[in-house]
């Protein structure tokens, strides 16, 4: 009964446990199936107990206490997160125990193996009608009252072409990604954006040893000269040459500063994970010089501010060489060390610029913040919560992957707190007027981010 119960289940959309119980409840077969069940554990127990008081009787003169562990009886939201589990994390021969409230798998063998594609929610308010036929976790049409926009749902009566006074998020340069690749191999002088190089450690055309750490940052600084700009990121180059016969294969970490503000501030670009790109090395004709050029597109673009690069080496170092601290002057007479040794010639940030209003926007952000902190109806003024949803929602939709699981990177805040200049009281007060507004008028699900700034 429970095997033909999940053969029936609709695998078109995602089933929440209060739809699952819908559907177990009104399965006759299963329910008579689980009170069969009771009724015999019931049984059991009753002859436990018999047994457990006979064993007491028995153990009078004896030095110790019997123990018995009586059996449970699985609850219904047991049952239910079972179904839940065979129908979203049994794949690839693995098995795992699904999570509504993360909506992933904990896979039972430690790999992340088990996981299926979970099919689109269909419901009320932002839900989705049906679910998209080319990929099932995506929505394929909206429920009335809203739009789709890349695969989600959102409410209609955004007016996002006034969000554009604001914020300039649509430019002439949102060019498509093989336009974007083809650009950027030509090194298109409108996709370069003028960034200052700041390193103590490297300098430009000069070989150094990279077994050791070594930091660059590559910063705008437009928070203090550029006010009425944010600036997007779309890719990076470095030339980067070797010795002759160099065993070296150097591997890049990247933080990205979306707003300024500190080092901590920053993200770590996650490359191959989640989709994301790598690194693609092509070697320059007739030389031992490399490009390095990490292309993000369209679909990973963001914010930047600072790019702070560290480069670790995955040389295998000779035993002899082991010792050497690294440090002093390059010492390129010596053929056993002239090998490690490697020089960038060049690094570029390519992107382009958003218009940005602050000043404007400022004043949107205060007429919530100071209706909020009067108590007053904070949502009276729905054309200024929807603008600002919207802004927010754009802005945090440009943050980097994350994990199954793990809520998305607020940028949002990030923002206010940069380049609005809002202390971290002013910034919980927005956040949580716009989650309400969001919630008790909207009646949309709220949406969890992970705080950066």
């Amino acid at each position: 009964e429970f095997k033909s119960f999940l053969k029936r289940l609709p695998s078109t959309h995602f089933l929440p446990i209060s739809s699952v119980h819908l559907l177990w409840g009104s399965d006759w077969d299963l329910q008579a199936r689980y009170r069969l069940l009771q009724s015999s554990l019931e049984i059991q127990q009753l002859k436990i107990q018999r047994t457990a008081r006979k064993l007491f009787s028995l153990s009078v003169r004896c030095l110790h206490n019997p123990s018995h562990q009586m059996p449970r009886e699985r609850s219904v939201m047991q049952w239910l997160n079972r179904v839940q589990s065979f129908l979203y994390c049994n794949e690839n021969g693995f098995w795992g125990t699904f999570l509504e409230s993360q909506k992933a798998c904990v896979c039972h063998t430690g790999a992340t193996l088990c996981q299926r594609p979970i099919p689109c929610v269909i419901g009320g308010n932002n839900s989705c009608a049906m679910c998209s036929l080319a990929n099932i976790s995506q929505c394929g049409s909206c429920n009335k009252g809203y739009k789709l926009y890349r695969g989600r749902c959102e409410p209609q009566n955004v007016d996002s072409e006034r969000s554009e006074q604001f914020i300039s998020f649509e430019t002439d340069l949102d060019f498509q990604d093989l336009e974007l690749k083809y650009l950027l191999q030509k090194m298109d002088s409108r996709l370069y954006i003028h960034t200052t190089f700041i390193s103590n450690e490297i300098r430009l055309e000069t070989f150094f040893d990279p077994r050791w750490r070594k930091r660059m940052s590559l910063t705008l600084k437009s928070n203090k000269n550029r006010m009425d700009y944010l600036h997007m990121i779309i890719g990076l180059s470095m030339k980067i040459c070797q010795m002759r016969n160099s065993s070296i294969d150097p591997m890049f970490f990247v933080y990205v500063n979306p707003f300024s503000g500190s080092h901590s501030e920053g993200w770590s670009m996650p490359f191959g994970e989640h989709g994301y790109p790598r690194w693609e090395k092509v070697r320059l004709q007739n030389s031992q010089c490399f490009n390095w050029t990490l292309l993000l597109g369209n679909r990973w673009k963001t914010f930047f501010e600072t790019v702070h690069i560290y480069l670790r080496s995955r040389a295998k170092i000779p035993t002899g060489l082991r010792n050497d601290t690294g440090q002093g002057p390059v010492d390129l007479a010596d053929p056993n060390k002239r090998q490690i040794y490697i020089k960038i010639s060049d690094i570029q940030v390519f992107g382009y610029s958003l218009r940005f209003n602050a000043d404007l926007l400022r004043s949107a952000v205060q007429q919530v913040n100071q209706s909020y902190t009067q108590g007053t109806q904070f949502y009276s003024s729905s054309s200024v919560m929807l603008l600002l949803l919207d802004i927010r929602d754009r802005i945090n939709r440009l943050a980097p992957p994350s994990a199954p699981g793990k809520p998305q990177l607020d940028l949002f805040s990030c923002m206010l707190k940069h380049r609005l200049k809002l202390n971290n009281s002013e910034m919980i007060r927005v956040n949580h007027a716009l989650d309400m507004y969001s919630t008790e008028i909207l009646k949309q699900s709220d949406h969890l981010t992970a705080k950066l700034c």
